[in-house]
C-alpha cells in the first residue's frame, strides 16, 4: 500500500495513485467546518474602521437570523457570509458563495453571493456606485430574501452593544453543515424556497435565553 502518490505528473498516475488520493482528499474535505471556524475567529483581527470586528458584525448577523427562527441553512450561510474579507476583499460575497455552495440551499448561496450588491442600497450614494444595481435581479425568486437578508441581518449589525451569542455556540452548526455530502441534491435544492423567519421557533429561541 503506497503513503505518498508515485507520479511527479499526473499524466502518468495509475488508479492506484488516484484511489489514494481520493481518500486522502475526502478526509480532508471533512475538516473544512474546522478550519472555516478558525478562520472566523481571524475574523476578529481583519478590516478596521467599524464599531465592531468583522467577527462581531458575523456574529450580530447570525445571532439575527438565529433570533428569527432561521433554519440551520440561513444561520451558517449568515455567520461565513463575509468570511471572504481577508482574502478576497473586491469579491468577497463571490467568495463566501463558492465556499457555501456544496453544503446548502441554492436560495443561501445564491443570496450571500449577490449580497454586496444589495448592501449597495444603504451607501451607493455616498461612494459613488448604484444603490439601485439590485433592481438587475428583480423577479429572480431570491429576490426578497436578498432584501430581507441586508435590511435586517447585515446593514443592521454593526452596533457595540449588541448581546452576540457566542462563536462557539454557533460551532455546532457549522460542524453539522460543513460535514453534508457535497452537491447532494437534497442539499442544495435547486429552486426551493425556505422562509427566513419562523415566529414559532423565535418566540421558542427568544424564551429559552
Amino acid at each position: 500500500m503506497i503513503t505518498v502518490a508515485k507520479f511527479t505528473r499526473m499524466i502518468d498516475g495509475d488508479k492506484e495513485d488516484y484511489q489514494f488520493l481520493e481518500h486522502l482528499e475526502k478526509e480532508y474535505a471533512n475538516d473544512v467546518g474546522a478550519r472555516l471556524f478558525q478562520a472566523l475567529q481571524a475574523l476578529d483581527d481583519s478590516l478596521s474602521g467599524y464599531q465592531v470586528t468583522r467577527l462581531e458584525h458575523s456574529l450580530q448577523c447570525a445571532t439575527r437570523a438565529y433570533r428569527d427562527g432561521a433554519d440551520t441553512d440561513w444561520i451558517v450561510s449568515v455567520l461565513v457570509h463575509d468570511i471572504g474579507d481577508m482574502y478576497a476583499p473586491y469579491n468577497h460575497d463571490q467568495y463566501a458563495a463558492i465556499v457555501l455552495a456544496p453544503y446548502v440551499r441554492e436560495q443561501c448561496r445564491w443570496v450571500v453571493e449577490k449580497h454586496g450588491i444589495f448592501q449597495r442600497k444603504y451607501y451607493g450614494e455616498h461612494t459613488g456606485t448604484d444603490p439601485n444595481a439590485r433592481e438587475q435581479f428583480l423577479g429572480n425568486p431570491y429576490y426578497e430574501d436578498a432584501v430581507y437578508f441586508c435590511e435586517h441581518w447585515d446593514q443592521s449589525s454593526f452596533d457595540p452593544h449588541y448581546a452576540s451569542l457566542s462563536l462557539d455556540f454557533f460551532k455546532p452548526l457549522m460542524m453539522e453543515v460543513f460535514t453534508r455530502d457535497a452537491f447532494n441534491s437534497s442539499v442544495v435544492q435547486h429552486n426551493a424556497r425556505v422562509e427566513m423567519c419562523n415566529e414559532a421557533l423565535a418566540e421558542k429561541r427568544n424564551n429559552a435565553v
